[in-house]
């Protein structure tokens, strides 16, 4: 398992994505509403770039009638054939128990922007960090 840093935290603003390739695998990083996923390129279904996807929401449990709409920026769809995948977990929303988009850890992790034993650091908050994906 290996740590690869992806971006700046400033390349990677709220609602984007950028897909990269990490030890062999092409891997979509997701900012969706402040919080960091990241989740396999590739659609369980048929191998379609499924990060290539639109986000968006879906229709919530309700009452007969009731048309309650959610979850927006959430649900990543497959270009291809629709397929639909929960951002946050893999778990595709029709079948959760037995289809699933493998998912990575992601974490900010602060630091100056050349790693250098010659460079004096500071302190820095967390949007002078780099986004980092464990594969």
């Amino acid at each position: 398992m290996g740590r690869h840093r992806v971006c700046s935290v400033q390349e990677l603003p709220q609602g984007e994505r950028i897909i990269v390739k990490l030890d062999g695998r092409s891997i979509g990083v997701f900012n969706i509403k402040g919080e960091l996923y990241a989740l396999r390129n590739s659609c369980p279904h048929q191998g379609a770039e499924l990060c290539k996807g639109k986000l968006q929401g879906m229709m919530m449990p309700s009452q007969p009638g009731e048309y309650v709409y959610g979850r927006d920026g959430e649900i990543l769809r497959c270009p291809w054939h629709g397929w639909e995948f929960d951002i946050t977990n893999g778990k595709s929303v029709f079948d959760p128990f037995k289809c699933l988009v493998k998912t990575y850890d992601v974490e900010v992790v602060e630091g100056p922007e050349e790693d250098s034993p010659n460079v004096e650091t500071y302190l820095v908050d967390v949007e002078h960090g780099f986004i980092v994906v464990t594969v």
